[in-house]
């Protein structure tokens, strides 16, 4: 299997993947700084080896996902020409020194009968909820509850919970006790109300199915308007939900694609904070970690030459690269929005030479449209003339370059899986550091949600129970006992 698996390394081989990536990242820094958008503007094909020019000039989207982003061992792959030993390099490295993002076990598709509604879960807690989501909330929930068995937790704090779905399936379905914390209070709201409205649909289903086997007591998440502090301790996620059991509470914290360095904050709280016993969290946005505080977090990182990882690495470290490689194996037509748009920069500058890489908002059905219509929509969006006279044959030279940028935005999405690998790499080792016991775990199909490593981590080792956190659970949904909530 291609790329690296986080188990089964030791700490001296994590540390020496760190030194590797550092050292990867710094030689082929040119290719990740560049923005697509500045393709023509800043000359980027150039910026390549020739050689390298040979080998990708005149390839299609198709032979780019075969030959460039395929992923070694993935079936015979012929090259149209002898390609440079560096570029062939480059692609081995990329895959060989990422995390793989392949799950350990396989797993009949849970969306094989219906696109829009996973078959793993009941009715209920699919509403409101795009298939992403409930493959995300099916497989994070399942592994806290196996999480929450082993180290005897008595409570789930879910830590940047947006609309609650992932807190409503594990309080819910599968009896869990959650605190449910979010910043932004209309969410909170919105939370509430979907729980309502979850809860007249169990009993819907109560009076619909009498037989089934009623459980114990369900207890609906509880809702906290409150911001969670990357630097500072929130007293609001140890704060228990009923009376601590002897000893103490013992919490488990838990983000979705916690944002940031809200991330970093639960593996914070995590170490200073004996109440935390686990945490399992996925995390996200990458660019927006602070900078310095957000990365590095760990000694050996933070002593590394290379290790500095600016914005621009960080935002295409969130790309989603098993789709993009889809999209070129089908020939996507909006694969041309890449080329239109680093055109408009050409225009834009030479209109207002001040004006760098302006947000431009999304211009619909791109591929329909002849290059001078989209650039014309594009000076509107960021305040220019549409009427600017355009020099069409200039255009036009441009759009015959398509592939080549298509071809350059491939080769830095290579690349991206190593900065996250280095990213999450770090937080391991931050935690291995405090002495603590930590794996990454590919969690969900890639294909579904391209940020699917959860980093689990416990106080004390967890031995061969470990493996059970790995393990798909069976075929059928989960039938929810239909006991009256409290």
């Amino acid at each position: 299997m291609p790329g690296v698996s986080a188990r089964g390394l030791s700490h001296e081989e994590r540390r020496q993947l760190a030194v590797n990536l550092t050292r990867v990242l710094a030689l082929y820094r040119p290719i990740l700084d560049a923005y697509i958008i500045e393709f023509f503007t800043d000359n980027l094909w150039d910026m390549l080896p020739r050689s390298w020019q040979e080998a990708l000039d005149g390839l299609n989207p198709p032979q780019l996902a075969m030959l460039l982003l395929g992923r070694p061992g993935e079936g015979e792959v012929r090259y149209r020409s002898v390609w440079p030993l560096t570029l062939l390099a480059l692609k081995s490295t990329a895959y060989a020194l990422a995390f793989t993002r392949t799950p350990g076990f396989q797993t009949p598709s849970e969306f094989l009968e219906n696109c829009s509604q996973s078959s793993r879960l009941t009715a209920p807690f699919r509403k409101h909820v795009r298939p992403k989501k409930q493959h995300e909330i099916r497989r994070l929930g399942e592994l806290v509850k196996k999480l929450s068995d082993l180290t005897g937790c008595t409570q789930v704090v879910d830590v940047g919970s947006g609309q609650g779905h992932l807190s409503r399936f594990m309080s819910l379905g599968l009896g869990l006790m959650v605190k449910s914390i979010e910043g932004d209070p209309r969410l909170v709201e919105r939370a509430q109300g979907l729980d309502q409205e979850l809860l007249q649909a169990l009993e819907k289903e109560k009076r619909r199915h009498p037989q089934v086997v009623q459980g114990g007591p369900r207890h609906c998440p509880h809702h906290v308007a409150q911001w969670v502090d990357s630097t500072a301790l929130c007293e609001e996620l140890l704060l228990p939900l009923e009376e601590p059991p002897r000893g103490g509470p013992r919490v488990l914290l838990t983000g979705l694609h916690a944002c940031g360095d809200l991330s970093v904050a639960l593996l914070r709280h995590f170490c200073c904070c004996p109440e935390v016993v686990a945490v399992a969290s996925v995390g996200c946005c990458y660019m927006k970690l602070s900078d310095p505080g957000g990365y590095p977090l760990s000694r050996w990182v933070a002593g590394l030459p290379g290790r500095e990882l600016p914005y621009r690495l960080r935002e295409g470290a969130c790309h989603a690269l098993e789709d993009y490689t889809e999209r070129l194996r089908q020939a996507s037509p909006g694969l041309r929005t890449h080329c239109y748009r680093a055109a408009l920069e050409t225009v834009i500058r030479s209109a207002r030479p001040e004006l760098r890489r302006p947000g431009v908002q999304g211009i619909p059905r791109v591929h329909e449209l002849k290059i001078e219509e989209y650039i014309q929509q594009g000076l509107q969006r960021v305040g220019l003339d549409p009427q600017l006279p355009l020099d069409l044959a200039a255009l036009q030279a441009h759009q015959a370059q398509e592939n080549r940028v298509v071809a350059f935005f491939s080769l830095a999405l290579l690349l991206a899986p190593l900065v996250e690998t280095l990213i999450l790499l770090d937080r391991l080792l931050y935690l291995q550091e405090q002495g603590f016991h930590a794996e990454l775990l590919p969690l969900f199909s890639p294909q579904l949600s391209p940020r699917n490593l959860v980093l689990v981590a416990t106080k004390t080792p967890l031995g061969q129970a470990f493996s059970a956190l790995e393990t798909e659970d069976g075929g059928q949904p989960k039938e929810v006992p239909l006991s009256e909530p409290t």
